[in-house]
C-alpha cells in the first residue's frame, strides 16, 4: 500500500474534501480523497492543527504491487527518531543498499543487523535494550507558484545543484502539516507570502526515500526576493522556464506535468513513482522513468 497522504483543513477552514475514483486499466484501480481549490490562508494554519482530517492514497496493481516494488528499495532515515520494539530475530547478512547504523538512537548501545520475525527487512537492533532502529522516506513539500502566466522559481545557493533552478521546496518538519510546511518553505527561501489552491502533484522516489507533495499556490502579495538558501528568485513564462538549468528530476516532473495541463486548459492532481536510474547524480535530472502515472 503506497502512503497516506494528510491534508489538514475542513469547510471551516477553506478547505473542501472532494473524493474521486479513477479507473485506468481492468487491474489498476485508485481511490483518490484531496482538497477543494478554496484557498488556504496564512492566518488560518494554527487553527488548522485542530481540525485535520486525513485522506488515503492508495494504488493496487495486481500481484506486482508498487508496495512489493518498493519494499525492495532503500530509505533515507527516519526523520522522526528511532521506533521501539523488542523482537527475536534471525542473523543475516547486510546488503549494500542498508544503511549501517552501529549505535542505538535511544541508549547508545552496539547495534546488530538483522531481519526481525515477522518482518522482511534488515533492522538495526540495540543488543543493549532490544529496540530497533526504523528508517523511513522523507516528505518534501513545496508550491508551483502561478502569478501573470508565469511561474516563480529559485536559483540554489546550496548543494547539492547549487546554481540551478527549482521550485521553493524542502523537507516537512514535525509538528506541520504538509500546507503549512509548504508554505513556509516558500516563505523562506522566496520571501513570498502565499496561498495554497489546491494539491497539484504527489510523486514518489524510491531510490533515494522522499515523497514530494506541491501545491498550486498564488502570491499574496507580488513581492519575493531571494532567502538564505537562494541567490535569485525569477516569475519566467511557461516558454522560458530553464529546462536546462533545473535543480532536480522533481521539478523536471512537475514543471512538464503543468505546462501539458496548460495546454488543454485543465489543471490536474497528478501521481507518478520517479524511478531514477542508479548510480545517476541529482544533477542528471533526465536519468529517470515516471512509473504509474495516475491524474484526475
Amino acid at each position: 500500500m503506497l502512503k497516506a497522504i494528510q491534508f489538514l483543513g475542513s469547510s471551516s477552514s477553506g478547505f473542501v474534501s472532494i473524493s474521486y475514483r479513477l479507473k485506468r486499466k481492468p487491474q489498476a484501480n485508485c481511490d483518490i480523497h484531496f482538497l477543494s481549490r478554496k484557498p488556504i490562508k496564512a492566518s488560518n494554519l494554527s487553527s488548522l492543527r485542530s481540525k485535520a482530517s486525513s485522506s488515503a492514497f492508495r494504488v493496487r496493481k495486481g500481484r506486482d504491487s508498487i508496495a512489493s516494488r518498493m519494499s525492495h528499495i532503500h530509505s533515507d532515515s527516519n526523520p522522526y527518531g528511532a521506533s521501539s520494539s523488542s523482537s527475536t530475530s534471525r542473523p543475516v547478512q547486510p546488503t549494500g543498499s542498508i544503511r549501517k547504523i552501529n549505535f542505538c538512537q535511544s541508549c547508545g548501545g552496539r547495534t546488530k543487523h538483522e531481519i526481525p520475525d515477522g518482518e522482511e527487512k534488515m533492522r538495526a537492533i540495540c543488543t543493549s535494550c532490544g529496540k530497533i532502529t526504523y528508517e523511513n522516506p522523507k516528505m518534501v513539500v513545496g508550491c508551483l507558484i502561478e502569478h501573470e502566466n508565469k511561474i516563480l522559481l529559485c536559483k540554489r545557493k546550496i548543494h547539492p545543484s547549487f546554481g540551478l533552478w527549482t521550485l521553493p521546496a524542502g523537507y516537512m518538519e514535525n509538528g506541520e502539516s504538509a500546507a503549512e510546511g509548504a508554505i513556509r518553505e516558500t516563505w523562506e527561501e522566496a520571501n513570498a507570502e502565499v496561498e495554497i489552491l489546491s494539491p497539484f502533484a504527489h510523486l514518489d522516489i524510491p531510490l533515494i526515500g522522499q515523497t514530494y507533495i506541491i501545491f498550486l499556490a498564488k502570491l499574496k502579495r507580488p513581492h519575493f526576493s531571494p532567502g538564505p538558501e537562494s541567490s535569485e528568485c525569477q516569475l519566467f513564462a511557461l516558454n522560458d522556464i530553464p529546462f536546462d538549468s533545473l535543480a532536480f528530476s522533481s521539478m523536471l516532473v512537475t514543471l512538464q506535468l503543468y505546462i501539458e495541463d496548460t495546454k488543454v486548459g485543465r489543471l490536474m492532481f497528478h501521481y507518478g513513482i520517479i524511478n531514477k536510474r542508479p548510480g545517476t547524480s541529482p544533477s542528471e535530472i533526465n536519468a529517470y522513468t515516471l512509473d504509474h502515472h495516475l491524474k484526475s
